[in-house]
């Protein structure tokens, strides 16, 4: 059965351009990318095609300055943008998610030389990035990295494997953590990688519970040499550039988790109405009319959060511990709202002829990816008590 189209959001926008920007999107959705979400999601099809329409419509750089081709939009839009990408297709939204993480190194710690020789084709030219900071042996503790960049002139030669990666083996590019130094945090570079660079080659991707249209694919590194004005930063700068990266990005993963959740409260809801038990619509039923009350307002405290953690961002002021705070709750609500969505259509929930049992599959991934949703408990913690003491 197809996805039933979302509802729209009653959005709070700073701008009429934001307003235009989100109805653009919504046309997109209903058009392009939601018809087709279900039947391409169980095919393991990449639309690659729906990228391409997003960078040409402006909609793959919104967060960065129009003078490199950017939409010069605060986070406070663009993350709105990726929630009603992801309540039509989840591979979208986390796709589009994905390649600004890509582009924010380049973006905020380039030179000018290099982000005029990138940065448009990167946020407009229909490139797509991967981000590759995690290894088979290094997830949540990201500073123990092994993939090694080894200076030969004025190149470097890159040696190691990523694992996890989105859009790995079909990225224009990846932004690349490689250790330069010592052990520890400050041994690690970024580099900016061409994805068709040789020694450059990707495993078969990942078989997945879900979201089966995006590859996830380890990428390994066989000598890979590229020139150091593809560096990015200073040497041993990388791991402060990938956890400023990873502030934002988990922003992303919460809109995206608020997106899937959504979808799944209009579902469970569409349902509910229609479905007759009893003589009467199952959402006449107490129990089943609080279980979409409390999915309803996960959903908007959820959102609410993680507009509060953009708008710190856009005013130039600290969002670590607030990001991490709306990346865990925003994915854990996704995860209780799609399972409660399940149980609301019963039997029919459990089955493919209708879209909530892939949202559930969805969520689980969103607690996982850029950070377990322990780790953010972690970083929270940081915050609030200081460093674990030993």
């Amino acid at each position: 059965m197809p996805d039933r189209a979302p509802q729209p959001v009653d959005r709070q926008l700073p701008t009429e351009e934001a307003r235009d920007l989100i109805a653009l999107v919504r046309d997109i959705t209903e058009r392009e990318i939601a018809p087709h979400a279900a039947e391409e999601e169980e095919a393991g099809h990449f639309p690659r095609e729906v990228f391409r329409l997003l960078s040409d419509s402006g909609l793959l750089g919104l967060p960065y300055g129009s003078e490199y081709g950017g939409g010069d939009q605060p986070y406070e839009v663009y993350l709105q943008v990726l929630e009603e990408l992801a309540a039509a297709r989840l591979t979208v939204g986390l796709g589009v998610s994905v390649h600004s993480l890509a582009c924010h190194a380049l973006a905020g710690y380039g030179t000018k030389e290099q982000r005029a020789d990138h940065l448009p084709a990167m946020l407009g030219g229909g490139l797509l990035g991967a981000y590759c900071l995690s290894e088979p042996a290094s997830g949540s503790d990201a500073a123990s990295l092994r993939t090694k960049a080894v200076r030969d002139g004025d190149d470097w030669v890159i040696t190691g494997t990523k694992a996890w990666i989105t859009h790995g083996g079909i990225a224009d590019f990846c932004t690349v953590l490689a250790r330069t130094g010592g052990e520890g945090a400050r041994g690690i570079t970024a580099f900016l990688v061409p994805g068709d660079a040789p020694g450059l080659n990707a495993a078969l991707p990942e078989k997945k519970m879900g979201m089966k249209g995006s590859p996830t694919a380890q990428l390994h590194f066989d000598g890979v040499r590229i020139p150091d004005s593809r560096r990015i930063g200073d040497e041993g700068q990388g791991f402060a550039i990938a956890l400023s990266a990873l502030d934002s990005g988990r922003l992303g993963i919460a809109a995206c988790a608020i997106g899937v959740a959504q979808a799944a409260l209009d579902a469970a809801v569409g349902y509910a109405t229609d479905r007759k038990q009893f003589g009467r619509p199952i959402a006449d039923f107490q129990g089943l009319r609080f279980m979409l009350a409390d999915m309803a307002t996960r959903i908007e405290a959820g959102r609410a959060l993680y507009l509060s953690a953009a708008r710190l961002r856009d005013a130039g002021r600290p969002f670590s511990r607030q990001a991490a705070m709306a990346k865990l709750f925003c994915t854990d609500a996704a995860m209780s709202v799609t399972t409660d969505a399940v149980q609301v259509l019963g039997g029919y929930g459990y089955t493919q002829d209708f879209p909530v049992e892939r949202y559930m599959r969805e969520a689980k991934v969103l607690q996982i990816v850029e950070g377990t949703n322990q780790i953010q408990r972690m970083v929270i913690a940081r915050h609030l008590a200081g460093p674990e003491t030993r």
